[in-house]
């Protein structure tokens, strides 16, 4: 709610209170939103490398409270709206929910997910779940901000829709410490950038060394350094084998214990490459679904200024036609745990209802859908431009902006498959010491997503 009363409306904060052009205003809120899902992959560095996904928590959190803080100040305080420190106060405050964010995003899911025990069939489930009704928390708060918390900021003060939720996060923080008691806690190895470059490091160097036909041959340390527990080991597969090259022993080499981690890897850390390797086509893919969730928030808005917005009395502000999204995504979410999943519980014998891969391309096939309903929505309004001698003006053609619902609609059943089944694939598909990284890989999507939209 915080990340959501700051982002949702802050074009109408830059262009009224401080005065930006729209221009200024919208290359100011873009870097802003670079910014925003750039920092979780520092964010995820620092947690995995070193402090762990609850302490980073703990860490940013007072971060967040404090550019809340800030943020009502520069809301409220008049001595600063007639100074020109005021947009330096603005943009600290912003700036820094911007570093919060960074921890928050790629931690709160991945803690949450560590919970379960992905061994334990029953917790598995669970985990998954988990990740729905964690998206259904999420999204309602991001409903609340845009319709209660926007009403207040354009009709009461900048200043009270900023304290409610800092008031809310003051009250929400405690209550996080206080179930550390009977919280999961993963341990965590070596940084794993420095892993992963280690491997491609020894790899290159004996890029002439031929591998050997028995993967056994590879070296693997009884306890390997790079992994979260003692016993943890991945299995060695046959994909992208130049990899192995890290793992293979220097004749005449019995000593490995000395061997620089530089010249000389584990099949486990080559196997935590690959793993990262392989969810980069999925990753790829994805691009394209933000892109289409970007479309949502910019072109579908832009289309609907120049629909008829009335309906009887009522005019829809075309920026709310979202909403719809929002509460489909809702009501996918409830619809997903009670009915859909356990219907295909019994098709597939999956105990997800699902499998991963069946879960994302449904969401890939209804943000298709979506696109071509979207399509077909603006060829209609052409036509009806056309006939109306309004192609080339300016101004609503005589049709209802409602027909801009179905479009809305399927997008936040795509949201529901794809999105929150990229956000469980990426825990899933992880290493066991980079799922925070992974998860920050996932905000990265997003932010080239609206990248590519933009081109």
């Amino acid at each position: 709610m915080v990340f959501s009363a700051i982002a949702t409306n802050l074009v109408t904060y830059l262009t009224t209170v401080l005065h930006e052009s729209k221009v200024d205003a919208a290359r100011n809120i873009s870097a802003w939103s670079g910014v925003c899902f750039l920092t979780p992959l520092l964010g995820a560095f620092v947690a995995d490398s070193y402090l762990g996904r609850y302490w980073t928590i703990v860490v940013v959190l007072p971060v967040y409270i404090v550019a809340m803080l800030v943020l009502i100040a520069s809301a409220s305080l008049p001595v600063l709206f007639q100074s020109d420190v005021h947009p330096a106060v603005v943009y600290l405050g912003i700036y820094l929910a911007a570093i919060a964010s960074g921890g928050v995003k790629p931690c709160i899911s991945a803690f949450g997910a560590d919970q379960f025990d992905s061994s334990d069939p029953a917790e598995l489930v669970k985990k998954g779940s988990f990740f729905n009704w964690y998206f259904f928390l999420t999204t309602t708060s991001s409903l609340l901000s845009g319709t209660v918390i926007v009403w207040l900021q354009d009709n009461v003060r900048w200043a009270v829709s900023y304290v409610i939720p800092t008031v809310l996060m003051l009250i929400c923080f405690p209550a996080f410490l206080a179930g550390s008691r009977v919280y999961r806690f993963r341990e965590m190895g070596v940084s794993p950038i420095t892993s992963l470059l280690q491997v491609v490091v020894a790899a290159v160097r004996k890029w002439n060394a031929k591998l050997p036909d028995d993967s056994s041959l590879l070296y693997e340390q009884a306890s390997s350094p790079c992994t979260t527990e003692a016993s943890h080991k991945n299995k060695h597969t046959n994909q992208f084998r130049f990899f192995d090259k890290a793992a293979i022993v220097p004749p005449g080499d019995e000593s490995t214990v000395q061997t620089s981690p530089w010249r000389l890897c584990t099949v486990t850390q080559v196997e935590e490459l690959k793993m990262l390797l392989s969810t980069l086509p999925t990753w790829a893919s994805f691009v394209i679904f933000y892109a289409v969730t970007s479309q949502m928030q910019s072109t579908m808005i832009e289309q609907g200024m120049l629909m008829d917005n009335h309906v009887g009395s009522f005019a829809i502000p075309p920026a709310s036609m979202p909403i719809i999204g929002v509460l489909s995504f809702l009501i996918w979410v409830a619809a997903y745990e009670i009915v859909l999943a356990p219907l295909a519980r019994r098709f597939t014998g999956n105990e997800k209802g699902f499998s991963q891969w069946q879960r994302l391309a449904i969401g890939q096939a209804l943000s298709i859908l979506t696109m071509a309903l979207a399509a077909l929505v603006e060829t209609r309004r052409l036509a009806i431009a056309e006939a109306s001698g309004l192609r080339h003006r300016e101004v609503p053609v005589p049709m209802s902006i409602l027909w801009q619902g179905p479009v809305f609609f399927v997008h936040g059943a795509a949201e529901v498959f794809g999105a929150i089944g990229m956000t469980e694939f990426f825990y899933d598909q992880a290493p066991a010491t980079m799922k925070s990284l992974c998860a920050a890989f996932g905000q990265l999507a997003v932010a080239s997503g609206s990248y590519l939209n933009t081109v």
